[in-house]
């Protein structure tokens, strides 16, 4: 078996994204179905791709009931049924994608997960990095960055290069941006990460996102899109990830365009509001984590991690 697989969820027809993802040789591909999911559609792949799995709700049922239980349907935290399978299938590095963003030809061709390199380290007063704030768009901010912080963000500084053994590497992602709600709404980019050649990282935490991300099996019990938080269900996730593996997240060039399925904006910033509001409280007690996450929350990320040795 091969040791790298990707992973997704939708509720949508085969998007060229997923088309695409489908053939990439190197990769298998785990797409988890929900409810709303065209099911046969995604049979149909599985006949035509056999490095293809399509997790349907009845096979989530069956293997992974009382996790499928605690999350419940139609939401994107059913990717974390993936998670899961991909790890008890034995594979080693898990890219979490989503299906609207589309690849370009360097997608996973220079995959970091399990090496030590030396990366561009930028140092700043705040406890969090934004990884946006050091590039040709730095007037946007990364979902999930504490708005508490906005008019502190850019006080970074360039280091030079340190060594770090690589388990979480997120990659940039042109076009329609996956960005804070309030940006996208105030100023609506369609961008174009530059000059990003080398890969980078600060020396506190930084917020990064599932949907172009490359994991260690190492560290996926400790990332569960989390349920029953709105749109920091990734965003708390990485922080929760980083409090157990501080220093080794790397940022890097961008590796697909997102062409975004249709949204809506003010909906997207009300699901961020919990994280307007208690973001910036979570990551100064990020020691005690789980109480201070929703009961619900809680209860089905202690159910998650029962799956991982």
């Amino acid at each position: 078996m091969r040791n790298k697989v990707i992973v997704t969820t939708t509720i949508n027809s085969p998007t060229k994204s997923t088309l695409e993802f489908c053939q990439k040789k190197d990769f298998d591909f785990i797409i988890v179905g929900d409810l709303k999911t065209p099911h046969e559609e995604y049979r149909n792949l599985e006949d035509k791709f056999p490095q293809v799995k399509y997790l349907s709700p009845e096979e989530q049922e069956e293997k992974y009931k009382e996790l499928s239980d605690s999350i419940g349907w139609n939401c994107i935290q059913r990717r974390n049924l993936g998670f899961v399978h991909a790890y008890l299938q034995g594979y080693e590095i898990i890219a979490s994608i989503d299906d609207d963003n589309i690849p370009y030809e360097n997608w996973g061709k220079e995959i970091l997960i399990g090496d030590e390199i030396e990366c561009d380290i930028y140092e700043t007063e705040n406890i969090v990095f934004d990884p946006l704030s050091v590039t040709n768009h730095s007037y946007i901010w990364h979902r999930g960055f504490p708005i508490d912080l906005l008019d502190k963000r850019d006080r970074v500084e360039y280091k030079g290069k340190s060594k770090r053994k690589i388990l979480v590497q997120a990659d940039l992602w042109d076009g329609d941006p996956d960005i804070d709600a309030m940006a996208r709404l105030t100023m609506k980019p369609i961008v174009k990460f530059e000059n990003l050649n080398s890969p980078y990282c600060s020396n506190v935490i930084s917020p990064f996102n599932s949907q172009n991300t490359f994991l260690s099996r190492e560290v996926l019990k400790y990332y569960m899109m989390l349920p029953f938080v709105g749109r920091m269900d990734d965003i708390w996730a990485s922080y929760i990830l980083q409090f157990h593996f501080s220093e080794n997240l790397v940022y890097f060039k961008p590796t697909v365009y997102q062409e975004r399925n249709k949204q809506d904006l003010i909906k997207n910033l009300e699901n961020e509001v919990m994280g307007y509001r208690e973001t910036m409280r979570f990551i100064e007690d990020l020691p005690n984590y789980l109480e201070n996450l929703p009961d619900k929350t809680r209860k089905s990320f202690e159910v998650y991690q029962k799956y991982f040795k």
